[in-house]
């Protein structure tokens, strides 16, 4: 089995030129042409944090929503949310708390892909270094079911590769680091990344830097396949 994951920071939907376009974020999602895309930042940040992408629109695409929204106009738990692609069956969708200097969540969902469950977080962690090497941590322990196929990526907002004392994290996860990725227009930082366990074979990693995606956000997508090898 293969299966393409993109994550993508979509900036509350506002992009480079200051607009605010979400139909402009949904074409750039469509360009990823991924079975799973983790997003970030889906909600207005006030009042009551509406969503900023519709339900019924990304329905349309031949997209699922899974994600715990933290208030009832929100898509995202602290703004992450998992689209993933009609065929795969949902089977569940957790949400973690994570330490925390501002709010910041991560959502887990079980994914049934032609007949093998696997394990999904979408993660936003937080700009302190220390916190950040706490949800690391945190996040290696409890997106990880045992025996199962797992992933993570997120906007990691790390500048520098985020191992070291992280413990479990360079025992049992692979990190991927598709290229610069921030800011969209002229990306000098590597904030968004994606790990996996060690079941997983990883066919190609990139950025996704069309002329779109470099002002839909200020972030560019990432998208990584990965394979299962059989037994």
């Amino acid at each position: 089995m293969q299966l393409t994951f993109a994550s993508y920071n979509i900036h509350k939907a506002v992009g480079a030129d200051g607009r605010r376009d979400p139909d402009r974020i949904l074409d750039v999602i469509d360009e990823l042409e991924a079975q799973v895309v983790a997003l970030q930042e889906v909600d207005l940040r006030l009042g009551t944090r509406a969503a900023v992408l519709d339900r019924k629109a990304l329905a349309g695409r031949g997209w699922q929503v899974a994600s715990v929204p933290t208030r009832p106009a929100s898509m995202g738990w602290h703004g992450n949310a998992l689209l993933v692609r009609d065929g795969l069956d949902v089977l569940s969708v957790e949400a973690h708390h994570l330490p925390q200097v501002e709010p910041r969540g991560a959502i887990r969902t079980s994914i049934l892909a032609s007949g093998q469950e696997i394990c999904v977080t979408s993660m936003h962690l937080d700009l302190s270094g220390l916190r950040r090497k706490q949800q690391f941590a945190h996040l290696c322990n409890a997106s990880r079911a045992p025996g199962l196929p797992a992933v993570m990526l997120g906007d990691c907002n790390e500048w520098w590769r985020p191992i070291g004392g992280e413990r479990g994290l360079a025992s049992h996860w692979t990190m991927v680091e598709p290229g610069r990725s921030f800011p969209s227009r002229r990306p000098m930082l590597a904030l968004d990344r994606l790990l996996h366990t060690p079941h997983w074979r990883l066919e190609s990693a990139q950025v996704h830097a069309s002329p779109l995606a470099r002002q839909a956000s200020d972030h560019l997508p990432i998208k990584a396949t990965l394979a299962l090898p059989q037994d």
